[in-house]
């Protein structure tokens, strides 16, 4: 199965941006500096996921 870095990167940034937001909406209110805090946990996820590349797929028949 091959996964392309944009769909890597796409993966990574929604469950870092859910995660943000169940932990910033405990209280059951939303504050600027917990949007902030969201908006920057996707976008950290997408840069760093996309930026790190794909294990290589071996072609070797006896390693499967």
């Amino acid at each position: 199965m091959r996964i392309s870095a944009i769909a890597k990167s796409i993966v990574a940034g929604l469950a870092a941006g859910a995660t943000a937001a169940v932990t910033a909406g405990q209280d059951g209110t939303l504050t600027t500096g917990e949007g902030v805090t969201i908006v920057l946990a996707v976008l950290g996820a997408w840069g760093i996921a996309y930026a790190v590349p794909n294990r290589a797929v071996s072609t070797d028949a006896s390693r499967q």
